[in-house]
């Protein structure tokens, strides 16, 4: 299973900032091993976030992001002790799922 997904939120004022990591080796299908053969295609897909069972974010990435992808939002409406949920699929069908306590 895939290492768990990074999340640091950062209340200011009205506003909180999430900054989420999605560890993942994002391969693009393009790069060679040492043996000169194609290293498959491997890439995170969607991702979710969510907090209170409701979609905040939710995005399409492709085989151009980079390995480990940071993304940060400005978000309205979350305060210290809400849940979110951040999870992402990959093109090989592989899922993962992680909760957070904003603090």
């Amino acid at each position: 299973m895939a290492e768990q997904i990074k999340l640091r939120a950062q209340i200011q004022g009205e506003f909180t900032e999430l900054r989420i990591l999605l560890q993942h080796p994002m391969e693009t299908g393009q790069r060679k091993d040492d043996k000169g053969m194609s290293v498959a295609m491997h890439f995170i897909q969607t991702f979710i976030v969510s907090h209170g069972g409701k979609t905040l974010i939710e995005g399409q990435l492709n085989t151009s992001v980079s390995r480990n992808p940071l993304f940060a939002f400005r978000v309205r409406g979350i305060k210290a002790g809400d849940q979110l949920t951040v999870s992402w699929l990959d093109n090989l069908g592989e899922r993962r799922q992680d909760e957070f306590t904003v603090g």
